[in-house]
């Protein structure tokens, strides 16, 4: 084993681990830091080209995956066991995405002002870093290099992605579709895990992460380190409080679509219920019913809400996990192939339990029950995560009473706590997220610096 070339990458079929997608092997460090400076050496030209040339191509990447939607859906369905349904809302958002970031290069990206005295004037501008070093997760295997790629580029970065080793064979494909809009070298994936991304870390101008606390921890430390700029998506561990006026079928429908939805495999999954007062009755039987109306299955069936894990180890410890708790739904692991795990939906937890303490990533969630909402937000409050809460009441005065009071980045009232609005900043609190907000024009501040300018007259007057 060398750096150039080390371990095996295999990304295989959750749904059928027979169905082997890639088996390649990794390039290495070497690789990935020449990749860099070839992005490097490409960058400027690039910048140069100017906003229309940066608006056209970015334009066209959205147009490209358009055309091949029904492709990638199927793909996603395929190598991340992605619900058919989910799989086509997401390459619709990632089109959408990149559509919206093709104005940016038209944007302002600076402003004048009036000098304290004398002639002249003063300017601020913003500028890209240079090269942007990209980490993605397998789970939004399009839409998250989606959104941290397209801001980069609009703000005139090129970019290195590392994705996912599980998310392989779609980065493949999406590097496929964004290599043919833009100038060569201006976007290049590399595929590979640990030490790939560590290099991307130590040679990239700025680092855009999402993926697991640990690993984004690190990151940010490396990134850190080098006084480079750094921005990691890490961890949740989502509530959804549902107080005794709300409408608690529909809460309960947007819940249980939030802890099984992609088998939970989402950032922005449910897995804490918090029933205030007199809702925890029936808001336990209305949420049991509606979790074992979910299709559990064959993620490639229209029908199917809840796919399979990602891998054999990811199912074990979604099991692990509601092992000798009492489960009102669920708790069973299906006979078969593939890597499913049911919906599931425990009560009594004790305190200090994993469930309450580190996100598991997958479909199970504990029913908690609150004397109030001030209970409520403590509760919600408790956990070394801070991403997204939902909050289910008809209570006007309630809601907004409580929200200030929330140490989330993100409250979502009456609705799913799973979801992204990509327009909008996207970020948590404490050990969800690291540094500056992804998505909306926080990217493309994100991905680009502030120089401020001063001209005064080569003669005075």
């Amino acid at each position: 084993m060398t750096a150039l070339a080390s371990l095996s990458l295999i990304s295989r079929n959750p749904a059928d681990p027979d169905d082997v997608l890639v088996q390649i092997a990794s390039p290495g460090a070497f690789a990935t830091a020449d990749a860099v400076e070839r992005a490097r050496a490409a960058q400027p030209g690039w910048l140069a080209g100017g906003a229309a040339a940066r608006s056209t191509a970015l334009g066209a990447v959205a147009a490209a995956i358009d055309v091949a939607a029904d492709e990638l859906a199927a793909l996603a369905v395929r190598e991340v066991g992605k619900p058919l349904a989910e799989a086509r809302a997401e390459v619709a958002r990632t089109a959408a995405i990149w559509r919206y970031y093709a104005q940016a290069p038209y944007e302002p990206v600076g402003a004048v002002h009036e000098p304290a005295a004398g002639a002249g004037l003063l300017l601020s501008r913003r500028r890209p870093h240079g090269v942007a070093g990209l980490i993605t997760p397998w789970n939004f295997p399009y839409a998250i290099p989606s959104w941290k790629a397209a801001p980069a580029l609009a703000a005139g970065n090129a970019v290195v992605l590392k994705p996912a080793p599980d998310a392989t064979a779609c980065a493949q494909r999406l590097d496929e579709i964004i290599q043919r809009a833009l100038p060569t070298g201006v976007f290049t994936v590399v595929p590979g895990g640990a030490t790939e991304g560590n290099a991307l870390v130590h040679a990239a101008d700025v680092v855009s992460f999402t993926g697991s606390t640990a690993v984004g921890q690190a990151v940010a430390r490396s990134a850190t380190a080098r006084g480079i700029p750094v921005q990691a998506e890490m961890g949740g561990l989502n509530a959804a409080i549902v107080l005794p006026d709300a409408d608690i079928e529909q809460a309960a429908a947007h819940i249980a679509a939030s802890i099984a939805g992609y088998a939970g495999q989402k950032c922005t999954a449910t897995s804490r219920v918090i029933a205030v007062g007199a809702a925890l009755d029936p808001l336990r039987d209305a949420l049991s019913e509606a979790l074992k109306s979910l299709v559990v299955g064959d993620p490639a069936d229209p029908a199917t809400v809840c796919g399979p894990l990602i891998s054999a180890y990811a199912r074990d410890q979604v099991a692990e996990a509601w092992h000798g708790l009492a489960a009102l739904v669920g708790g069973t692991v299906p006979d078969g192939p593939g890597w499913y795990a049911a919906p599931t939906l425990v009560e009594k937890v004790p305190p200090g339990h994993r469930l309450l303490r580190e996100e598991v990533f997958g479909p199970v969630a504990a029913l908690l029950s609150a004397d109030d909402l001030a209970h409520a937000v403590r509760t919600t409050n408790s956990v070394p995560y801070g991403l997204v809460t939902s909050v289910h009441t008809t209570d006007w005065d309630a809601a907004i009473g409580g929200l200030d009071r929330i140490d989330t980045g993100m409250i979502r009232i009456n609705a799913p706590s799973t979801g992204v609005d990509f327009h909008l900043p996207f970020g948590g609190a404490k050990a969800s997220s690291h540094g500056p907000r992804e998505q909306g024009r926080a990217a493309l501040e994100f991905y680009s610096s502030s120089r401020t300018y001063t001209l005064s007259p080569a003669k005075a007057t």
